[in-house]
């Protein structure tokens, strides 16, 4: 047992003397090439990667965007699951709930979505039926409308 420890050690000091070793040499780079060590590192870096990067994601997302309009719109479903938020963002909602419609199993979409409806601070009772209700309701009423 002691055996494994000393070697799950070994590995993380291994691990953060590699990532040390890169930093001092990025640091390096920095101080004999100025602000020109990025050339190094990045690729393209006179292009607009910096202000397009993780648009494509987001911008653009015909079904993210149906999610965002649905939420903010007053059907009843919309309004009790705004009212189940409450302060948390309904933007994030809004991603976190467009990425669980990927699940192909209802099943497991159902649980993620009653999970995200209770919230990660909040403690998951599996009874509750409130919350399982409203994730289903929710799953059909996004069915229509995506």
């Amino acid at each position: 047992m002691a055996n494994k420890r000393e070697t799950h050690c070994n590995n993380q000091v291994d691990t953060f003397a590699e990532a040390l070793a890169t930093a001092r040499q990025m640091q390096q780079n920095w101080l004999t090439y100025g602000v020109d060590f990025v050339n190094i590192y990045v690729e393209d870096v006179e292009g607009d990667w910096l202000e397009t990067w993780g648009h494509g994601e987001i911008l653009g997302n015909s079904q993210l965007d149906a999610i965002k309009e649905f939420l903010v719109s007053n059907d009843s479903v919309a309004v009790k699951v705004r009212e189940d938020l409450k302060e948390r963002s309904l933007f994030d909602f809004a991603v976190k709930l467009e990425e669980s419609w990927k699940i192909p199993e209802t099943n497991d979409r159902l649980s993620a979505v009653r999970n995200l409806l209770a919230g990660e601070e909040n403690s998951i009772n599996t009874d509750d039926l409130r919350l399982l209700d409203l994730a289903s309701t929710l799953l059909v009423k996004l069915a229509e409308i995506l």
